[in-house]
């Protein structure tokens, strides 16, 4: 990016084609707008593309809708939520908050179709337990019970099976969890991938009253993650084996409720808890921005990301901050909170590296910044899908 296009990054060029027709015209013998003015111009195009309504153009199902990016957005929200729209769905939050007889429960649902099936650090059966536990984890519910639906594909083996299941069963335990239905299905020979999974969760919300959720970021709070990010999605990315390329990394999937829970106790007005999962910490940071209608700014030397990932990251042409991450949590607190929120997360195995990353602010609602290295400043925009298919 030349140093004249400021801070207008290359992922705005979607949002500007979008745009092409509402560009305003230099006349001749006039000079181009000055750069602050420019700049404006195009956040103000992007504003107004992020409020249309949303629709989706294509007119099949494509690899990019379950990315996790813009596509993946757009689809939730123009044929899902446009479906099921009701109070319980519309927030958007990882799970649902439930009143059922005098108690608040959350429920999640997700689904792993993760491949390769066995990876360095873990597999689709840990992923599966340790994926749902987190997402009732950091709607501020205590993980209780837990469904698996099993979709099995012709041929597969049984071994690799009860690999899987004994997998699932390690992590229910480390998570205090307890597996109570599930359901099989077998389907023909290369219909499937070897091994889908399907589960849902139900926890129950204790102690801890103030609903959780990135719309209630306000500017002054502080954004924080749990340790470095990336290392589930390149862990996976290298496993595949398509590529020459080594790197001593292993996926971070773990449960996060024991973490999540020492943050809820240390610090009072917690905002918001999110696992970064597809579309990595940079999903977040959008999701945060969006819904709050408020600016993020984050600095670029403040997020960790481990020798390794960077390395990968930067052979294969991705940024740190869209790669996925399974044992990661990014955290919204008040600003005078922050301190206590790092000890607190710094007090627990899995947020030994806990980082302020950044901050919520009220300029350029809406819009992620990225205070580069370099001492430039650059958006950091939703992609439209991801570099890395088929990674949970």
């Amino acid at each position: 990016m030349s140093a004249g296009s400021g801070w207008v990054s290359d992922a705005l060029r979607s949002h500007e084609e979008q745009e092409h027709a509402e560009r305003p015209e230099v006349p001749a013998g006039r000079t181009e707008l000055p750069v602050g003015e420019r700049e404006q111009q195009v956040l103000d195009r992007i504003d107004r593309a992020r409020r249309r309504a949303p629709r989706v153009r294509e007119e099949r199902i494509t690899m990019s809708h379950g990315a996790g990016g813009k596509a993946t957005q757009t689809l939730i929200e123009a044929v899902f939520l446009e479906a099921f729209r009701n109070p319980l769905l519309e927030p958007l939050e990882d799970a649902a908050s439930l009143s059922v007889g005098g108690a608040r429960l959350a429920l999640t649902t997700d689904s792993y179709v993760v491949s390769p099936l066995f990876f360095p650090g873990g597999n689709i059966g840990d992923l599966a337990v340790n994926g749902t536990v987190n997402d009732l984890s950091v709607s501020g519910a205590t993980p209780l019970y837990l469904t698996a639906g099993f979709i099995l594909e012709e041929g597969f083996p049984v071994e690799d099976l009860q690999r899987v299941v004994a997998s699932m069963r390690a992590a229910a335990e480390v998570a205090g969890v307890s597996i109570v239905t599930g359901d099989t299905k077998v389907v023909q020979r290369g219909k499937a991938d070897g091994c889908y999974i399907n589960t849902a969760g139900v926890g129950h919300f204790t102690g801890y009253s103030a609903a959780l959720g990135v719309a209630q970021a306000t500017p002054g709070d502080a954004i924080i993650v749990s340790g470095p990010i990336g290392d589930h999605g390149i862990t996976v990315m290298l496993a595949r084996g398509e590529l020459d390329i080594e790197a001593d990394v292993v996926s971070d999937t773990a449960p996060l409720n024991g973490l999540c829970a020492s943050l809820l106790a240390a610090v009072p007005g917690v905002r918001a808890m999110r696992d970064a999962t597809r579309g990595g910490v940079a999903t977040i940071l959008n999701e945060i921005a969006k819904a709050a209608d408020v600016g993020v700014l984050v600095t670029e030397d403040a997020i960790p990301v481990r020798h390794e990932v960077r390395g990968a990251c930067e052979l294969l042409g991705i940024d740190p901050m869209y790669v996925a991450c399974e044992g990661r949590l990014v955290a919204v607190v008040p600003g005078d909170n922050a301190d206590a929120a790092v000890r607190a997360l710094r007090g627990h195995p899995l947020g030994a590296e806990a980082r302020v990353i950044g901050e919520v602010v009220s300029e350029q609602p809406g819009i992620v910044r990225l205070k580069t290295a370099f001492g430039g400043t650059r958006i950091v925009d939703l992609l439209v899908g991801d570099p890395l298919p088929r990674i949970c």
